[in-house]
């Protein structure tokens, strides 16, 4: 285990200094509205952070999402020629929308608070920003590339994502390294770091059957209904994918009848039938998660064997939407989480092992996996997160920026 040096030591030292100030910050942040649909609440976040970063001699600029109905991306960057060079990956808005009864920070005790987004993830933008923090007092910063990007739309993406991810995708491809500041978590003697991540692909499937009075139903000519060949889909998705390794999706939603209409952003639609017709109509709508793309372009090619299938007298097509990919559990990522877990124990805190994939969602840091070595989870830890009762522990405030700082500080002295 590699000691602290000197200068490490004097960076954790500065960090303990402001612990106080940090708090204050995240306080102030989070008293912000920035629900992801409201663009101008994620606006007035960056603009708080802007002057922030501008002060350790980084250059900011705001990537306008406006086309896309988002708030913008707070980008920010300094150049040099030493060390690895790395991309900080965070974001500016939360769950909460303007019209969310949770809108303020709370201290509740000593060591806990309570707020929007306090965990997720405006405490991993605070770690972020004291870290650098840290690190400019001490001279560290100088000579390094360091690009930090928090995005203004995670919780809920803007679409075409080649636009809304374009400018972290292009950050990544001009890094070596990139480390994603998502609540940290933690079991009964150690924490977590994450080195993988599971997909988030939607699907929807839309079937048609024959509408005729109910008492011809399984007839020549009639056939099941649109109702029954759903069932048979799903059925078939239960039976035959169910089981596999990081491997699951979920119908979310299903409409079914003579009669429906059905809005997939929102979630939700109407249906009329008749206990006597046969149903014409039926959608489904869903989710599927993976360890990698080739577990999702095979499990999407047996979703598809399943619905070739149909029940006479009906037909069924089923399509695809991509979300975030998979971040796969490289070698290079398990060998940052081992550089991590080493500067975890200098500092006293014990080992960091990698999180199973299965337990956590996608995030930001999974678009950039292709192109960069990851890890990810160095936020600090709290609890309810997307419900009202978010809180953060606020000693792993200090704690993931101690770690991340650190971390930062190695990556960027290695050729």
């Amino acid at each position: 285990m590699q000691p602290l040096s000197t200068v490490e030591q004097q960076i954790v030292a500065q960090l303990d200094e402001q612990s106080e100030a940090a708090i204050a910050m995240l306080e102030r942040t989070v008293n912000i509205n920035s629900g992801t649909m409201n663009p101008a609440g994620v606006r007035r976040v960056a603009d708080v952070m802007r002057p922030e970063f501008e002060a350790l001699g980084f250059r900011v600029r705001l990537a306008d999402q406006s086309e896309l109905d988002r708030g913008p991306h707070l980008i920010a960057e300094r150049e040099g020629t030493q060390g690895r060079r790395l991309l900080l990956i965070g974001h500016l808005d939360t769950v909460f929308e303007e019209d969310s009864p949770f809108q303020s920070f709370e201290r509740l005790d000593e060591r806990t608070a309570r707020g929007p987004g306090i965990n997720d993830m405006k405490g991993g933008n605070i770690a972020i920003l004291y870290a650098l923090r840290a690190l400019h007092a001490a001279g560290a910063l100088e000579n390094t590339t360091i690009t930090v990007v928090l995005t203004g739309d995670e919780e809920n993406p803007g679409r075409p994502l080649d636009i809304s991810r374009r400018d972290l995708i292009e950050a990544a491809r001009r890094s070596d390294v990139a480390l994603g500041f998502e609540t940290g978590s933690s079991g009964t003697d150690h924490d977590f770091g994450v080195v993988a991540r599971r997909s988030s692909t939607s699907w929807r499937l839309t079937v048609g059957g024959t509408a005729a009075h109910s008492s011809g139903i399984f007839r020549e000519g009639v056939g099941s209904g649109a109702i029954y060949e759903a069932a048979r889909i799903l059925t078939a998705f239960h039976e035959e994918l169910r089981g596999e390794e990081y491997l699951t999706f979920n119908p979310g939603v299903i409409l079914g009848g003579t009669e429906l209409s059905f809005d997939a952003a929102e979630g939700r639609g109407t249906a009329f039938g008749k206990t006597n017709v046969v149903a014409e109509r039926a959608v489904v709508a869903g989710d599927i998660r993976t360890i990698s793309d080739e577990q999702l372009e095979r499990t999407r090619d047996r979703m598809r064997g399943i619905v070739a299938r149909h029940l006479p007298h009906t037909s069924a097509e089923i399509a695809f939407t991509d979300g975030y990919p998979a971040m796969a559990p490289t070698e290079e990522n398990h060998a940052l989480l081992r550089q991590y877990d080493a500067i975890s124990r200098a500092l006293g805190y014990g080992a960091v092992l990698p999180f199973d994939p299965g337990g956590r969602g996608a995030a930001d840091i999974s678009f950039v996996a292709p192109y960069v070595a990851g890890l990810d989870g160095l936020g600090p830890q709290g609890s309810g997160a997307h419900t009202v009762r978010e809180t953060i522990d606020l000693p792993t405030l200090n704690r993931a920026t101690r770690r991340a700082a650190l971390l930062i500080y190695r990556l960027t002295r290695e050729s």
